[in-house]
């Protein structure tokens, strides 16, 4: 398991851990003093022995790092807003699979309706669910969930990708594996729009590809909205090796 800290809780080949996961780490992993940990901050993985344990601070001496390279591939999934359980499930897979960030829609099919303060609140539990998820599979950083858009600020966030992939059920011919064939080393940011419970409106299609997005097929399945994300992002990371 990795744990992650800023920058300035690194001094002198000391690590400095506190908050949350002092206790994760006394309680539930049960480590002692001279047990290993694997810590990471902004891209560098320190392997560290404990040294010290307190009531709310965990200190270790730094044994070796290794910097992580990053990757080529930034990947971010533009998902239609669903169902708690369903939004959560796609945070976790996603976050073991390598994405960079995942971004909740509000469409027009959507059967979830948050106010400002859920989004708020929304927005801390991914956040937690998403650092769980990358400290269990061992990722050097934390998938981002920042923020809710709306259908017509999506537009505009779409403007600042090298590609852009719909997956939109209308579409026969163009698959996905076609379009990563074109891809060259020009393209480091892609997103992923995929649509809510019952899919994306016609109409929001349209607009998506009088934008630049690429309208492309899953097969002749039907993908739930859970499922599409992680499925997509498994081909893109065997495709692009990300």
């Amino acid at each position: 398991m990795n744990f992650f800290v800023d920058k300035d809780k690194i001094k002198n080949d000391y690590i400095y851990i506190e908050s949350s996961d002092v206790n994760h780490i006394k309680n539930v992993l049960r480590k002692n003093v001279g047990d290993i940990l694997n810590v990471v901050s902004e891209n560098v993985i320190y392997k560290s022995e404990i040294s010290e344990i307190t009531q709310n601070q965990v200190v270790c001496k730094i044994l070796d790092k290794q910097e992580k390279k990053k990757s080529n591939v930034e990947l971010t999934i533009f998902q239609g807003l669903a169902k708690a359980d369903k939004i959560e499930y796609i945070i976790q897979k996603c976050t073991e699979l390598g994405v960079s960030e995942i971004v909740p829609v509000e469409m027009k099919r959507c059967v979830v309706k948050l106010d400002d303060k859920d989004k708020l609140k929304k927005i801390d539990r991914w956040r937690k669910i998403a650092e769980v998820a990358a400290k269990q599979s061992l990722r050097n950083d934390i998938l981002k969930v920042e923020k809710i858009l709306s259908f017509s600020l999506l537009l505009e966030e779409i403007k600042n990708y090298d590609l852009v992939i719909l997956a939109y059920e209308k579409e026969k011919s163009v698959t996905l594996k076609s379009v990563l064939k074109d891809i060259d080393d020009s393209i480091s940011k892609i997103a992923v729009i995929i649509g809510p419970e019952g899919g994306i409106d016609e109409e929001e299609a349209e607009i998506l590809i009088n934008n630049n997005a690429k309208s492309i097929t899953l097969g002749e399945r039907i993908l739930r909205t859970e499922t599409a994300p992680v499925a997509i992002s498994a081909m893109m990371m065997y495709e692009l090796e990300y």
